[in-house]
């Protein structure tokens, strides 16, 4: 029983920094989306 929670436990911990990392590249592409210079042709 104890091996299972232990598996439980290193799962949730796995899908809770997964969704952690996915949230920062989100917000890094926002940030680098929002930050590049307008490209001269498209003005």
């Amino acid at each position: 029983m104890k091996k299972l929670l232990l598996v439980v436990l290193v799962a949730l911990g796995g899908y809770f920094v997964y969704r952690q990392v996915q949230a920062d590249r989100a917000e890094q592409d926002l940030w680098t989306e929002a930050t590049d210079p307008i490209p001269a042709g498209s003005r």
